[in-house]
């Protein structure tokens, strides 16, 4: 079955979505800082991150409150507070194992059913629940919440008129690009801090060297991921997500879309 109507669960007006589209160049600016900012001729040291971690949490609220403004009912709020506190009871289950990362389904689903803003919002809760249940809260954590908003957002700018098995196929393809592009963003972020950045005109290492010309920065990080997380974390992240909504996905959509009728977020099925 697919909605040929987009739900409204979470409005997103012209404003919202300029706010929205303004945030999202922001914050892959505050992601993208190690390829495309240098060091001031003669300096060594590198400020802008510290800056993009003070900033980033500001932009991920600025865009959940413009997104609530547009009408968050009771209805919305209600399923948003429900699937955001089962997401964050079933991440601390997988998270640390071979990139095992439940979330990502019911974030997936969510957005495809309610929407791309309930996707977005929903990606952003359910992080910041879960890091505050597992006492994972740090300066990752905003940039977590905002790769996951993507993550739900695309879903809910999924072709709407897809149903049946044309659908699961869609939201599995959906999924393993996803769950790439998250471990890849994420990766972005911590690279230069997890190995340090490297002096101008390095030979051999892995490390970001301020300065140097971008698609040299850009073949050290894509080795770096190669070698750390692709064939772990984002392969494992990407197979459990897909055998989900193979096997459970289906029937959670039916759920959902249930649920969004009851809400008349979506138009009655003809009988």
């Amino acid at each position: 079955m697919s909605a040929s109507r987009t739900p409204v669960a979470v409005p997103v007006t012209l404003r919202s979505a300029l706010v929205l589209a303004a945030a999202s160049v922001a914050g892959l600016v505050m992601l993208l800082w190690p390829l495309i900012i240098a060091p001031a001729p003669g300096e060594s040291r590198v400020d802008q991150p510290f800056i993009f971690m003070a900033l980033m949490p500001v932009v991920v609220l600025v865009v959940v409150a413009e997104l609530s403004e547009g009408g968050l009912d009771s209805k919305a709020l209600a399923m948003l507070g429900v699937l955001s506190a089962i997401n964050a009871a079933v991440r601390p289950l997988g998270a640390g194992v071979a990139g095992v990362e439940l979330v990502f389904f019911l974030l997936i689903l969510g957005g495809r059913v309610f929407g791309a803003g309930f996707g977005f919002v929903l990606g952003c809760m359910s992080l910041f629940a879960s890091a505050l249940l597992t006492s994972g809260v740090g300066p990752w954590l905003p940039f977590q919440m905002l790769c996951a908003a993507w993550v739900g957002m695309g879903a809910g700018l999924l072709p709407r008129r897809v149903g049946g098995r044309a659908e699961i196929a869609m939201l599995v393809g959906y999924t393993i690009v996803a769950a790439y592009a998250y471990g890849l963003l994420m990766n972005l972020s911590s690279w230069p801090f997890t190995l340090g950045i490297a002096i101008p005109g390095a030979e051999d290492s892995l490390s970001m060297v301020p300065g140097d010309p971008v698609l040299d920065n850009l073949q050290r990080f894509l080795v770096f991921t190669l070698l750390t997380s692709f064939w772990g974390w984002d392969l494992g992240r990407a197979i459990t997500n897909v055998l989900l909504i193979v096997t459970l996905g289906p029937a959670v959509l039916a759920t959902l879309r249930r649920a969004a009728r009851r809400a008349r977020y979506l138009p009655k099925e003809p009988s």
